[in-house]
């Protein structure tokens, strides 16, 4: 029997709808009862919100989320307008509104749902670039040139990013975009979503991370393309799993809740989950802070040569949180043999991390980023390391910021999560608490989605996310993601923007 893991994985953009018949749309097209059934709406709305199936003598609404709303009035194929009855009324849909957070806005959710369902930008009725937390990359702007320099073309802007630039004997891994899958494990997660992820990432020549919960057999296929994690708890770290993988990420703190360590709550430690992290089933699983055994540098190369001795092909990975003096913590992974540089910021992780730590702890990512780049410029070595930062990176408009601050390239997970369908609940802590089925161990939410689904919601993310990256290259003029790093003269922070 062919398992879904066994088939070949394409990046091709195809559509993959919503997995709900009522999904969640920022307008709603209201249906008046003198409605004739004339079928006028299904002929002029090129949004296909309206349908008449074959057989049927009323018109329906099942793509009612795909309405762009009042701009379709400036277009020739506004069905508001085209109705002979007057029987269609626009308003807005009060239930997005109750989704999301001032990170995760309702339009930031839907503009996801949008590119992971068709592969393409959103339209401009979405806010996809920003959100509403008033700080971090929600203040920050580009500065476009105007116009770009003559004899650019989108098609030959690359978007590649070595991984290994300490030039070791180590592979020069190198990725076809500036992001990568960020860590969750097996128990936090369903199955069925870290497939989709470890799928995309070998679709896109790329990576996902294992968390730290170990490493399932089922992500064998896709070996070339997980990185495994050492975490403090070291659950399901084992000798093969590492020989096996192209990246080992020693993961001695998470910015959404660093000094806290991790927690998996016993509902969701079933016997599968269990059987990986080698615990006893239904027994909350907690993480220590930090590893024990490290309170140096020196301590810290002892980790990394460890890993070196184990396996001579890994590239070497530090994550970290961001203190004050996350500057040194860089320049120590380097001189220790890391390969890559891991910040992890406040703004990210998902509902399972509390609020005391996520809102009130570390460093604000953006600004880590940039006093670790200055740092190693100071240092002499910016470009023997990858700098890879994440936590609250939510867009390809976050991805191109956090570069033009200092950071080669990012690591994404909750913006894969929303392209599965999340909605910003917070309740990922609990086995049930999942209402969409993603960060769930419960086998009957488990059914909820399918593999090949997950997959290509991903991959079409992906494609739209590369082309939003390659066009705000473009309208800056440069030629490759690499030339973007460090610019921050490209970059306005809208509090100073007035200022002369």
């Amino acid at each position: 029997m062919t398992r879904p893991e066994d088939a070949e994985v394409s990046r091709e953009v195809r559509p993959a709808p919503p997995r709900y018949r009522n999904e969640i749309g920022k307008y709603s097209v209201y249906r008046a009862s003198h409605c004739a059934n004339c079928g006028r709406c299904v002929e002029t709305c090129r949004y296909g919100v309206h349908v008449r199936p074959e057989g049927y003598l009323h018109v329906l609404r099942p793509y009612d989320y795909r309405c762009i709303g009042p701009d379709c009035k400036e277009t020739d194929c506004c069905c508001i307008d085209a109705c002979p009855q007057g029987a269609l009324k626009l308003s807005p849909n009060p239930v997005s509104g109750t989704m999301g957070d001032h990170r995760w806005t309702p339009d930031l959710l839907m503009s996801t749902w949008a590119m992971a369902e068709t592969g393409r930008p959103p339209g401009r009725h979405l806010e996809s670039e920003v959100g509403a937390s008033g700080g971090g990359f929600d203040r920050l702007r580009f500065r476009f040139p105007d116009p770009p320099p003559s004899g650019l073309r989108r098609e030959d802007i690359s978007t590649r990013l070595p991984l290994n630039r300490r030039g070791d004997s180590r592979p020069r891994i190198a990725i076809d975009v500036p992001w990568y899958g960020g860590g969750m494990s097996f128990g936090s997660t369903n199955i069925r979503a870290l497939l989709g992820k470890a799928r995309v990432a070998k679709a896109f020549h790329g990576f996902t991370c294992t968390g730290e919960g170990g490493y399932p057999e089922r992500f064998l296929p896709y070996k070339d393309h997980v990185i495994t994690q050492v975490a403090t708890g070291l659950f399901g770290v084992r000798e093969e799993t590492i020989q096996r993988a192209p990246i080992v990420e020693f993961k001695y703190a998470q910015g959404a809740k660093p000094g806290l360590g991790g927690h998996l709550l016993g509902d969701k430690n079933t016997p599968s989950v269990a059987a990986m992290r080698g615990t006893v089933v239904g027994v909350p699983l907690f993480s220590p802070f930090p590893f024990h055994s490290v309170y140096s540098v020196e301590d810290h190369k002892k980790h990394l040569d460890w890993i070196a001795h184990v396996n001579p092909r890994a590239l070497l990975s530090a994550k970290v949180s961001t203190p004050v003096d996350v500057d040194m913590v860089a320049v120590g992974i380097y001189y220790a043999g890391g390969h890559i540089v891991h910040l992890d910021g406040s703004y990210g992780g998902t509902g399972a991390a509390p609020n005391v730590a996520k809102k009130n702890i570390a460093m604000p990512i953006e600004y880590a980023i940039g006093r670790v780049h200055q740092f190693l410029v100071a240092e002499g070595i910016r470009d023997r390391v990858t700098v890879i930062a994440s936590g609250g990176v939510r867009t390809p408009a976050d991805v191109a910021k956090a570069i033009a601050l200092g950071a080669d390239g990012c690591v994404i997970g909750t913006a894969e999560l929303v392209a599965l369908g999340c909605i910003r609940c917070t309740a990922c802590e609990s086995g049930r608490g999942c209402a969409r089925g993603i960060a769930t161990t419960d086998d009957e939410l488990l059914e909820m989605l399918d593999i090949d689904w997950c997959t290509q919601r991903l991959v079409n993310l992906y494609a739209a996310w590369r082309l939003l990256l390659v066009d705000l290259l473009y309208r800056l003029g440069l030629d490759s993601v690499g030339a973007l790093r460090g610019r921050t003269d490209l970059l306005t922070h809208l509090d100073y923007e007035n200022e002369t």
